[in-house]
């Protein structure tokens, strides 16, 4: 049986795939589709992972039961569809081993000791989550701290993993920036040379960038599951929990939200300033920067700005609607004037008008902002007087159209920087390339 096996395996490895990758796509599609995969449902377990404990810890305070269903129903979630995020990172790391030996080797030993710290990470957050989640009906009331304490040790372990993951990530996209040591295949790099990859320009901006966002647009997919299971509730009282989590999605969700074009400004600056001051022959002058805004992923910039200015659309809207909940509706009417200001200034910064003066879209853009934080403080003070139970079906379709909205920006942010660095896979580095032939040049000035 075991020979049978090995000569099976001994098949396998003789079979050349390079036909068939090309009839869908090529080995960058397969691989790119593979990462998009795993990344959507890794985005929710992060963000689920951490913000389950504190959804409990404040039930716990507020004595509410809802919140600790809701938790609950995270964890449940982030335990059931482990096994599929799980399934793609190992297929996504098999593509990266067969397809590009030479670079996965190079980054594995030069972030070896991180990598072991990661690795290490993702064991201690599962034990935690799976032990968070099995002792639940013991542990949630006989011994409550203990079980939140489960909690927010899955939360720290996985966004352990998440930074060191995306430091590695950033490297690869800067190059590590200037004066960094750059990567060499067959040695195992000391731990400072680690770090010093680790901590490069984009470094503490892409951080704060996926914090926020894998609190954001999960929680805007929480707010469309909760939609969508209102309709399938049969009961009065389930009724009135999902419409009460959907409401708990949409505020967090356009909280975070608030954040996210500041701090992605902030990392689009430090991706520009991180441009090599000696770049290889033919590496754009602006460093993946230049490649992101003028080359080949310059329509998709423009095609996430569009997105972006929907969600912050779409979250005025819903928190007009939500706030229908409200006894005498008296809220209703600063955030219609709030979300008509948001819906204005987001028009005009996606407008050929804004084009021939970037500083034009970054105001309007802050406008934007600004005016949804008017209407997001409006809605979270009436939200006290909320009554749950019968939220209308524009509502519902808002929500729906919200969560996959944001999912999409979310794939699409990450596809964006990833390809930005190309033909690179290890920014002006070019002993490591997506393809043989040396990188293209005309993306400067």
């Amino acid at each position: 049986m075991v020979s049978a096996h090995w000569s099976a395996l001994s098949l396998l490895a003789q079979i050349d795939l390079s036909g068939a990758l090309s009839q869908i796509g090529g080995a960058r599609f397969v691989t790119g589709a593979t990462m998009l995969i795993h990344m959507f449902f890794a985005q929710l377990f992060v963000g689920f992972a951490i913000a389950s404990p504190v959804l409990q810890a404040w039930g716990a305070r507020t004595g509410s039961p809802r919140m600790d269903r809701l938790a609950h129903s995270m964890t449940r979630f982030n335990v059931l569809t482990f096994s599929t995020g799980a399934t793609f990172a190992v297929l996504f790391l098999v593509l990266l081993v067969g397809l590009y030996p030479r670079v996965t080797a190079s980054i594995f030993t030069h972030f070896f000791y991180l990598t072991a710290i990661a690795m290490l990470s993702m064991v201690l957050a599962l034990w935690g989550m799976y032990s968070y989640y099995y002792k639940w009906g013991r542990y949630a009331v006989l011994n409550k701290k203990r079980h939140i304490a489960l909690g927010f040790t899955m939360g720290f372990f996985i966004w352990i993993w998440m930074v060191i993951m995306s430091g590695i990530d950033t490297y690869m996209t800067t190059g590590g920036g200037p004066g960094r040591p750059e990567i060499t295949g067959g040695n195992i790099a000391n731990f400072g040379a680690a770090l010093q990859g680790l901590f490069n320009p984009m470094f503490v901006e892409m951080i704060l960038h996926r914090t926020f966002a894998n609190l954001s647009w999960p929680a805007f997919a929480l707010a469309a599951w909760a939609a969508f299971m209102y309709i399938r509730s049969k009961t009065q009282a389930d009724k009135a929990f999902y419409d009460w989590a959907s409401s708990v999605g949409l505020t967090w969700g356009a909280g975070f939200l608030l954040i996210q074009p500041l701090i992605g400004f902030s990392m689009a600056y430090a991706m520009k300033m991180s441009a090599p001051t000696n770049p290889a022959p033919g590496t754009p002058a602006g460093g993946s920067f230049e490649r992101m805004t003028e080359g080949a992923t310059s329509n998709l910039l423009l095609i996430n700005l569009v997105l972006v200015v929907g969600l912050f659309v779409l979250s005025n809207i819903a928190m007009y609607m939500g706030a229908g909940r409200h006894p005498d509706r008296g809220s209703r009417i600063p955030i219609r004037f709030f979300g008509l200001v948001a819906a204005v200034a987001g028009l005009y910064s996606i407008s050929p008008l804004a084009t021939s003066e970037y500083y034009l879209r970054y105001i309007a853009m802050l406008v934007m902002v600004l005016a949804t934080l008017g209407a997001f403080i409006t809605y979270l003070r009436g939200r006290l007087r909320f009554r749950y139970g019968s939220p209308g079906a524009s509502y519902r379709v808002t929500l729906l159209a919200l969560g996959v909205i944001a999912a999409v920006v979310a794939l699409n942010m990450g596809f964006m920087k990833s390809n930005s660095r190309v033909p690179y896979t290890v920014y002006n580095q070019p002993d490591y390339t997506v393809e043989p032939g040396p990188p293209p040049d005309g993306f400067g000035p």
